[in-house]
Parts: structure tokens; sequence; C-alpha cells
């Protein structure tokens, strides 16, 4: 195994880990709003922030379910994981797809708000196939406004990490500089590709 694949297995392995503490500790959180059975506000997105902006989509997305299976095993029950997966799951491809428009029409922060309302809104869709009713869905409003404040706040916290962190700062840095060359050699492949169909 080379260097380079070491260190991201390490790196996942670490993120894994502090999204398993932030997971079980939340836990430990009274929630106020006793109505939304398994709501919660979603403190291990940072975890999930930081995947998305300093590595690949499968390295994520391996993280998320190492993430959710290891916090259900330590902690929790097949109710809790499937309140935990619904969640994580809606917010890691909404935040995936807002990241998409580029860093100029959203920020980070906007992007973990909308990563806060869904997550809430996954847990919610669980909740009302648990209960057989959409009954539930009539929380989504107040759960929405204390996603949006989660979310900006974890937002908030995620910047905080990449402008101080000088690993994470570097990584996020590596990773869009290799995105950006990976768009620019598609653009070019494009391009070949539509001067040969017209030479033809």
């Amino acid at each position: 195994m080379t260097q380079p694949k070491i260190q991201k297995y390490v790196f996942i392995a670490l993120l894994v880990a502090q999204g398993v503490v932030i997971g079980l500790l939340e836990r430990m959180i009274p929630f106020p709003f006793a109505f939304a059975p398994g709501a919660k506000l979603g403190l291990a997105n940072l975890i999930t922030i930081v995947a998305l902006f300093t590595m690949s989509f499968s390295d994520s997305f391996l993280l998320l379910w190492m993430r959710l299976i290891l916090t259900a095993l330590l902690g929790g029950t097949l109710s809790t994981f499937l309140y935990s997966a619904g969640g994580a799951l809606l917010s890691y491809f909404g935040m995936l797809l807002f990241k998409q428009l580029g860093p100029n029409r959203v920020s980070i922060i906007g992007i973990s708000a909308a990563g806060g309302v869904l997550h809430n809104v996954g847990q919610l869709l669980v909740a009302s196939f648990i209960a057989q009713s959409w009954t539930v869905m009539l929380y989504l409003p107040i759960l929405s406004f204390i996603g949006i404040l989660a979310g900006s706040a974890i937002g908030i916290a995620a910047n905080y990490l990449f402008e101080h962190v000088r690993t994470l700062n570097y990584l996020r840095t590596n990773y869009s500089q290799i995105q950006t060359q990976k768009k620019r050699q598609r653009h070019l492949r494009h391009l070949q590709k539509e001067s040969h169909y017209d030479k033809n």
C-alpha cells in the first residue's frame, strides 16, 4: 500500500472516529421537542461537510456509512439507526448537490444550513414511515427553522476549521485543485470529440 493511500485511510478513520464520538454525545443531549420522535440537531454533519470538501464522493460516502454503522453498534438500536441514516443520507446528497453550484453561489454556511434542514426532513420521513402516518410532517416548519439555525452554526464551525487548521485547509485546497483539473480534462476531451466530429 502506497504512502498516499495510507494517509487517506488514516484521515478517513480519524473523521469516522470523530463523527462517532459526536453522534454518541448528541444522543445524550435531550432534544427539547419530544413531539418529533427521532429528530436531532445533526451535529455530526460537521464531519460530513469536512469530508465533502476534502475527499472524493466514494471516500466521503464510505465515511458516512462507517460512521452510521459504528454509531449504531456502539450505542443505538435499529430505530435510531434508521432515523440517523434517513437524516444523514438526505442531508449528504442535498449538500452534495448544493456544493455543485460553486463557492460563488453558495457558501459552506449555506450548504450546511441546507443540510441541517434536510437532516430533519429525512428523520421526519422515517418517523412518518414507522408511525404509518404523515401527521408527523406537520412539525416540519418548526424543525426546519431549528435545522437552519443548527446547520448555520455547524457551517460557521466548519468554516472556522478550514481557515485555522492547516491540514484541513491544505486538503481542501488540494481537493479543489484536483477537481478543477478533472473539469478541465473533461472539457478538453469534449472539445476534442467535437473537433473530431467536425472533421468527419
